[in-house]
C-alpha cells in the first residue's frame, strides 16, 4: 500500500511541476495571469488561478514540488510569496543573471534524429531565451530522455567558447545558459 501511495504522489508532483512549467514559462495568460518583468507572480494569485481554472493545487503540494529532489525548476522569492521559473521561458522575462565564467565542459542531451541540424547549425535558443547545458553528463542524459529518439549527449567546450567571447549564465538551479553553441565547439559523446 505505501509504495502504490508514493507512486500516486510521484505522478501527482511530476503533473504539477508540468502544470507550473507550463504557466511560469510558456502561457501565464491560460489562467489569466501575468509576471512581471523578471517573472515572479504571486504564490496566492497563481494558486487562485490554477483553481479558477479547473487545476486547483494546494500551497502543501506546491512547497512538495519546490522542495522535491532532482531538478529544481522553480524559485520563490526571499518572503516566499511570490514564485517564477529558473529558465525555460519562452515568454517575455528578464531573471537579472550576470555572466559567469562557465566550467570548461559542459553538456547537453538530445536525439539522434536532431543531429544533422545540430551538425550544421550548432545549438540554438528557438523560441526560449537560451540553450540549457548541464555540468554532467548524466544529467544531459536525462534530460536528452525526455525527448522522442535515442539519446545523444553532445559536450561543449566552453572553456574555448568563453575565451572567443560568447557569453554563459548559470540559473539559480545549476542549470549553465547561453544564447548558442556553434557546432565547431560540440562534440558527439554518445
Amino acid at each position: 500500500m505505501t509504495r502504490r501511495r508514493d507512486d500516486s504522489a510521484l505522478k501527482s508532483s511530476v503533473a504539477v511541476s508540468k502544470r507550473l512549467a507550463y504557466v511560469l514559462r510558456h502561457n501565464p495568460a491560460s489562467i489569466g495571469i501575468a509576471l512581471d518583468d523578471s517573472g515572479w507572480v504571486d504564490v496566492d494569485e497563481l494558486l487562485d488561478a490554477l483553481a479558477r481554472h479547473g487545476r486547483p493545487i494546494s500551497r502543501t503540494q506546491l512547497d512538495a514540488v519546490m522542495n522535491a529532489p532532482g531538478k529544481r525548476r522553480f524559485a520563490y522569492d526571499e518572503s516566499g510569496n511570490r514564485i517564477r521559473a529558473h529558465q525555460g521561458h519562452s515568454v517575455p522575462v528578464d531573471l537579472g543573471l550576470m555572466p559567469e565564467l562557465p566550467p570548461a565542459t559542459l553538456f547537453h542531451g538530445t536525439t539522434a534524429a536532431a543531429l544533422e541540424d545540430i551538425s550544421s547549425e550548432g545549438l540554438s535558443r528557438r523560441s526560449r531565451h537560451h540553450v540549457h547545458l548541464s555540468v554532467d553528463e548524466a544529467t544531459a542524459r536525462q534530460v536528452g530522455s525526455r525527448r522522442r529518439g535515442a539519446v545523444v549527449v553532445l559536450e561543449i567546450d566552453a572553456a574555448a567558447m568563453a575565451a572567443a567571447g560568447y557569453l554563459f549564465f548559470l540559473a539559480g538551479n545549476g542549470v549553465w545558459l547561453t544564447d548558442r553553441v556553434p557546432p565547431n565547439y560540440l562534440r558527439r559523446r554518445s
